[in-house]
């Protein structure tokens, strides 16, 4: 890492944040920093016995203004879509046809949403079955719709998104849950730091108000049940997830670019690393030590904190936080605010890591574990474990 100012450093010029705290980083910071204290927002019924931390009301006109491509798109396109065009116009690049002919993109997505009623059938019939392999083979051929795979292609977030706001670069969508998040901005950095793009839009989205993605999870023994606890607060009894739906893109530029179109930086990515391992006992810390070691001689004391995509899973985030705790610096768990949200999860914590650096100063505490930071913040160290694989590290600075 090069702690000097170069014309091919990787600056965030824009975020487009849209999440359960609302719309766009101004709600967000304020939200964050409630004066009587960080309240989250929750749908507990609807879901019951689960949780989550629903997307806020949005006017999707304001971002996708023809319904008939509102139509087409699925929740967790909608979301991606929005909060590309929230992106898009917070770095002034929305509506500019010269720089959107050559804005790059890059996007972390799921595999799409199911067709509720034949899971359901599936579900239902399989226990009796006497061949469960044959009878699942059966009705998937017969009760799926021919297009429904079509209508679940990965890469149709970014089409959207071409075809909403204009962004006609070169374009890829990376599946992977949380690391496909990370690797998603480490390509683009990489790709600005050898010359071979000056503009990105980059980020992802999640759409968890959805039966499947719980009854997922309830499957692993991960979704968390019990009364509302923070991120951290939740180790104590087990742990677990309590999902959120987010959208979230970067706009991330070269210095050279962003000085020459007049664009007001908010933070530079001065690192970033990712990787993954089995998850023995310690792999994941191993990994993460790794990554530190090629930033820690760069972090100035006192002057940085953590700012955590941890997930809650039990085991990786009980181990994340051990890590955590060795730094000595100041630590937040976006989760407890926002949810888990796998692909955008680790985004989400770059932009809010990048809003902190720019405004000075770390937001509030979001529970009891994590403690106030009373002078003034020049850098954040982000992290994010994946709840089943994948280890991500960035340090984000003053631009």
């Amino acid at each position: 890492m090069n702690p000097q100012s170069t014309p091919r450093d990787t600056l965030i010029t824009g975020i487009g944040l849209i999440s359960c705290l609302g719309e766009g980083a101004d709600a967000h910071w304020a939200a964050l920093n409630n004066p009587g204290g960080f309240r989250p927002v929750l749908e507990a019924e609807k879901f019951a016995p689960y949780q989550v931390h629903p997307m806020t009301a949005l006017e999707l006109d304001k971002q996708i203004p023809k319904r008939g491509d509102q139509r087409t798109m699925e929740p967790w396109q909608r979301i991606g879509t929005y909060a590309a065009g929230l992106a898009l116009d917070a770095a002034g690049v929305k509506g500019n046809a010269e720089l959107l002919d050559r804005t790059d993109m890059i996007v972390a997505a799921g595999g799409g949403e199911r067709d509720y009623a034949v899971d359901a059938q599936i579900l239902s019939a399989l226990p009796a079955a006497a061949d469960p392999g044959a009878t699942l083979n059966e009705m998937l051929m017969g009760g799926l719709r021919p297009t429904l795979f079509l209508a679940q292609l990965s890469n149709l977030l970014a089409g959207n998104i071409s075809v909403v706001h204009g962004v006609v670069g070169a374009s890829r969508t990376y599946m992977g849950e949380e690391a496909a998040g990370v690797d998603a901005v480490r390509i683009a950095c990489a790709q600005i730091a050898a010359g071979q793009s000056d503009l990105f839009l980059v980020g992802g989205s999640y759409n968890c108000e959805r039966p499947d993605v719980l009854l997922h999870y309830e499957m692993g023994r991960l979704n968390w049940k019990r009364p509302f606890a923070g991120v951290w607060g939740r180790q104590a009894q087990g742990g677990g997830l309590l999902l959120g739906s987010v959208g979230c893109f970067l706009v991330i530029e070269s210095r050279a670019h962003a000085t020459a179109r007049g664009a007001t930086p908010l933070a530079r990515i001065a690192g970033i690393a990712s990787d993954r391992c089995n998850r023995a006992p310690g792999a994941a810390t191993a990994n993460a030590t790794r990554q530190y070691d090629d930033v820690k001689s760069a972090i100035r004391p006192g002057e940085a904190a953590a700012i955590s995509a941890a997930s809650g899973a039990p085991a990786p985030t009980a181990e994340e936080a051990a890590f955590l705790a060795g730094l000595n610096m100041p630590v937040r768990g976006i989760a407890s605010a926002i949810g888990h949200s796998l692909e955008p999860a680790f985004p989400a914590a770059l932009a809010l890591a990048a809003l902190s650096v720019a405004k000075g100063t770390l937001f509030a505490p979001l529970e009891a574990a994590e403690a106030a930071m009373p002078g003034p913040l020049k850098q954040a160290l982000v992290t994010g474990w994946g709840h089943w694989r994948g280890e991500g590290m960035a340090l984000v600075t003053e631009a």
